[in-house]
């Protein structure tokens, strides 16, 4: 899929704008955010609980051990009562923002073995017939069902990226809100833009990191209000302004929660006779752009020019030519409503705290570069490779995933970074450093 001729003769920025200088804060509880995510009724619609009863009845929550019928279900949904009193089950922010690693999970660690690269409209056409089986034609279950499928059945052809591992958010976001009115975002019958052809799709950066920033996303573009650009994929299903009102005052406290996370620590073994190397190392040639680190840490909120960073430039480009999103966020309740955010996308990448980043394999924007040994030595990239999705398979040598290279792509998952936006060049700053220097800096990025 080769970019398309009008993203090719857009004249781009050669500047980016700067990240705000004002930090998120939060003064909600953050004990009381945490049960919301993983109780709460903030997706607003799901789909019918009467579709999982089968299921309910064998299976357990181990990963947030939560009680009542949320105990039946995968940590990754909430069950909840819609609005008219319907019992429903639907996916909540752990879908994203929930990684497994090794022997556990890790919330608010990007989650990047979902897999969004095969179309649900299979599964849709299923859950369709069954709503006819199961639910009477003008029951209030019925209601919930179709309030949720027609925003399910909206997203299913804009979000299946190239490559299993990275996450479409910002277009099940986009296809949403395409049938939104942006005042009181109600249902749309007519369309408020048409979808590019796009399937753009990006890592999960960790949650932990969103203290130090300044401006959320990977370019830079998500400012102001910390609670409305946390709770945006409430457009899956949220039923209007009023209803995300409600919400938005609530994560007050998941805000607080995110800006309470800290990074975990590295669980294996760190050969310390090369930490003090490391450090030189790093306070040389990384930190002018990732920050410092210890007991008086300080992070500089850059966005790095494209000509500068080097790195795939669709995501980047995408919100500048392709996308209606940021058009029609800005002059919507999230924009227009106090308290306001906005969208505001830069022809360049935020150089990323460095917080945990043992556990935030794979690399770049994109998950295209699968360990941090090859994203110091961009030669050793592999263009095809494939990892194990069990969660298991880390490499603490390379620190990252273990993964097999691969002659070609075209297989389901295999990373192919040939694909447009998926291409793993760019941020060749390590090239330079020795074999030596490079096991050093490594060494000392575990202790972040």
């Amino acid at each position: 899929m080769k970019p398309s001729p009008e993203a090719q003769s857009v004249h781009l920025p050669k500047t980016v704008y700067k990240a705000p200088n004002v930090p998120f804060a939060s003064e909600g509880d953050p004990d009381m955010g945490l049960r919301y995510l993983i109780y709460g009724d903030y997706i607003g619609s799901g789909f019918p609980a009467r579709f999982y009863e089968q299921s309910m009845k064998s299976y357990r929550d181990t990963v947030l051990q939560r009680d009542g019928n949320n105990a039946k279900i995968p940590y990754t949904n909430n069950y909840f009562a819609t609005a008219n009193g319907v019992d429903v089950v639907s996916g909540n922010c752990f879908t994203c923002h929930g990684g497994p690693y090794t022997d556990g999970h890790f919330l608010g660690l990007g989650n990047s073995f979902a897999d969004f690269s095969k179309s649900r409209k299979s599964t849709l056409r299923f859950a369709k017939s069954l709503s006819k089986v199961l639910l009477k034609k003008k029951s209030p279950e019925r209601a919930a069902f179709n309030d949720a499928y027609r925003y399910y059945w909206e997203i299913a052809p804009h979000i299946v990226p190239a490559n299993r591992g990275v996450n479409p958010a910002f277009r099940l976001e986009e296809a949403c809100v395409s049938v939104r009115n942006p005042e009181d975002l109600t249902y749309s019958e007519t369309p408020q833009f048409s979808m590019s052809r796009f399937n753009v799709a990006s890592d999960i950066p960790p949650l932990w990191n969103v203290k130090k920033k300044r401006a959320l996303y990977y370019n830079g573009m998500g400012r102001g209000a910390l609670t409305k650009l946390l709770m945006q994929a409430i457009v899956l299903g949220v039923e209007d302004s009023t209803a995300a009102r409600e919400v938005e005052q609530k994560f007050e406290d998941v805000a607080a929660w995110v800006l309470s996370l800290e990074p975990p620590q590295y669980p294996f073994e760190i050969d310390s006779s090369l930490l003090a190397e490391g450090l030189a190392v790093f306070e040389e040639h990384c930190q002018k752009c990732h920050g410092t680190y210890g007991a008086f840490p300080q992070y500089p909120n850059k966005i790095i020019p494209m000509d500068r960073i080097g790195t795939d430039s669709l995501y980047a480009r995408y919100f500048l030519t392709e996308s209606h999103l940021t058009d029609w966020y800005n002059a919507s309740w999230f924009g227009q409503a106090s308290p306001q955010s906005e969208l505001r996308p830069s022809y360049g990448y935020v150089a990323p705290p460095l917080d945990g980043i043992w556990a935030t394999a794979p690399f770049l924007h994109n998950g295209s570069v699968p360990d941090l040994q090859s994203l110091l030595n961009s030669p050793e990239r592999p263009t095809y490779w494939l990892r194990d999705f069990d969660g298991k398979a880390y490499d603490p040598v390379r620190v990252g995933w273990a993964y097999e290279v691969k002659k070609s792509g075209g297989k389901h998952d295999t990373y192919d970074t040939t694909q447009p936006g998926y291409g793993n060049q760019g941020h060749t700053f390590g090239d330079k450093l020795t074999e030596a220097e490079r096991k050093a800096v490594i060494e000392y990025l575990k202790t972040l």
